[in-house]
């Protein structure tokens, strides 16, 4: 029979509990019996154990004192702790030393065991749990996918691939996460031609597209906003849905989410068009026209997203709510945003605060650039653990928490999404040709048509048109733009590395929150 585990049981009057070790024995465990905490010690430096039953009454060392001592050399070490004294102090030292679980003497052999299975075994049941919920589920989606979703039921379909993206994660299933993410990039195959089809249409008549970029202020934030309510709009870019989704556990401890929605960022899904946008209420060749010397394309010189907050207050003009007091903050290192967090009560004088938070674009660019980086946000599930460390330590966070018991409402979003590239596609151009990796304009652009979104005339993108000749193209799916010179080396370095500006479910379809305080 294989092994279901090892076990240490170490009570001084071991003796009297050979039934119970048999009886284990025989459902499969290896259990080793000690009958102090010094031999437990010893045992735990030279051999791994999968859990430990520990008698809290023991001569010499007690078996609390074991207790801290087997936490401070073997910290992952399940710790099941078997008492007689039912006194409340015990048992707050044993649960403040994290043990694993308790038992009250005399114990009784089914419920070592329950507690054994439900230490060791609880990871392998969610697994299979979640994997044949997953099986049940994946022919609701292929059905979902094959029956031309419209813009709203993409923004279902696409929450339900996170949510088992997430699962899948949690309960480790990684054959099953194959199958999930096989699943995933059919949806962004079928994604890419449903966007492909139809965003001229959109830009053409409103009517017929989703929420997007430009629209977000006015049909979300704005109806919303009122004089002496404090109201926080955080923009946090590239925050992809399953990112928000891994952060909201963190923020519901202070704020109670009262919407949870998606909007479908513009194209290109990049800073300098999508954020524009966002605070300009207008598609990009509009900003141009009103704004010619504020706005920038991709080839002028200057800073692109330098004026968002006179965009910002041109759009709260147009929306008649120039009246309220608003403040508009960028952070963009961790010294500007340890001044926010230290003013953040200063803040709630204002009708509306803005703050765009850079962090995780700067880690998504960072992260090609830097070998450290690449090693911890090599795919989906460690970026997300990347977002969550970086979150719970931000001065963002601590901000929100120091004002989370005034009355206040908060909207947490963002200006688009990233995707991790994998399929390099080849792309020649002059020497004016952008350089992203996942859009480009520019004259005489040469490309695989198959692999891209093509606009020969910007305009009907809603985008400014840098020059006469200019053709847009937008990289679909998970394809990677390149030009032949040094080809090997640059898809190489790229690689498996997020970016954004293209066509893609966790590009385009981003999450918007509002949230209320709980005092």
């Amino acid at each position: 029979m294989s092994t279901q585990g090892d076990i240490l049981w170490v009570d001084d009057e071991i003796d009297s509990l050979k039934s119970q070790i048999l009886f284990l024995k025989n459902k499969g465990y290896e259990v080793t019996p000690l009958t102090n905490g010094y031999d437990a010690l010893e045992l735990l430096k030279e051999k791994n154990m999968d859990v430990v039953l520990l008698d809290e009454s023991m001569p010499g060392m007690t078996g609390l004192e074991t207790l801290a001592k087997i936490k401070e050399s073997h910290p992952q070490v399940p710790v099941v702790m078997v008492t007689k004294n039912e006194a409340e102090y015990i048992m707050e030292e044993a649960i403040g030393s994290q043990i694993t679980d308790y038992l009250i003497k005399p114990v009784n052999p089914n419920q070592v065991l329950l507690s054994l299975k439900k230490i060791m075994d609880t990871r392998r049941l969610v697994s299979e749990k979640t994997t044949t919920a997953y099986q049940q589920e994946f022919r609701n989606l292929f059905m979902a996918l094959s029956s031309n979703p419209d813009h709203e039921e993409w923004k279902e379909l696409y929450k339900k691939l996170v949510y088992w993206e997430l699962e899948m994660a949690r309960s480790d299933s990684s054959e099953m996460m194959e199958v999930l993410q096989s699943q995933k990039s059919e949806a962004n195959t079928e994604f890419s031609k449903y966007v492909s089809k139809n965003y001229a249409k959109w830009i053409k008549d409103p009517v017929t597209a989703p929420l997007l970029s430009h629209q977000l202020f006015r049909e979300k934030i704005a109806p919303h906003l009122e004089k002496g309510k404090p109201t926080f709009l955080v923009v946090i870019d590239n925050l992809r849905f399953d990112q928000w989704k891994v952060l909201q556990p963190i923020v519901t401890d202070s704020f109670r989410v009262v919407e949870e929605d998606m909007f479908y960022s513009i194209l290109p899904t990049a800073t300098q068009y999508a954020r524009n946008a966002l605070f300009a209420g207008m598609l990009p060749i509009d900003i141009e026209k009103r704004y010619p010397n504020e706005w920038k394309n991709d080839d002028d010189e200057g800073g692109k997203n330098l004026f968002e907050e006179t965009f910002l207050r041109g759009q709260l003009k147009d929306l008649k709510l120039d009246g309220l007091k608003a403040q508009y903050m960028k952070i963009t290192n961790n010294e500007d945003g340890k001044s926010m967090e230290d003013n953040i009560h200063n803040c709630l004088n204002n009708d509306l605060t803005v703050i765009v938070y850079n962090f995780v674009d700067m880690l998504s660019h960072a992260r090609t650039e830097m070998e450290v980086l690449k090693e911890l946000a090599g795919d989906e599930v460690s970026y997300r653990s990347l977002t969550v460390s970086w979150f719970e330590h931000s001065p963002l966070y601590g901000a929100l928490k120091k004002i989370a018991d005034k009355d206040i409402q908060v909207f947490i979003t963002t200006d688009h999404g990233t995707v991790r590239v994998k399929q390099p596609s080849k792309c020649v151009g002059d020497r004016h040709t952008t350089t992203n990796l996942r859009y480009k304009h520019g004259r005489n652009l040469q490309y695989e048509e198959r692999d891209v979104l093509a606009f020969r005339d910007p305009k009907e993108a809603g985008l400014p048109r840098p020059n006469v000749s200019s053709t847009f193209i937008f990289a679909k799916e998970d394809v990677f733009l390149c030009y032949p010179n040094n080809y090997n080396h640059y898809v190489n370095y790229y690689r498996n590395t997020f970016q954004h500006g293209g066509i893609s479910l966790e590009e385009m379809i981003v999450p918007v929150i509002r949230l209320q305080s709980k005092g």
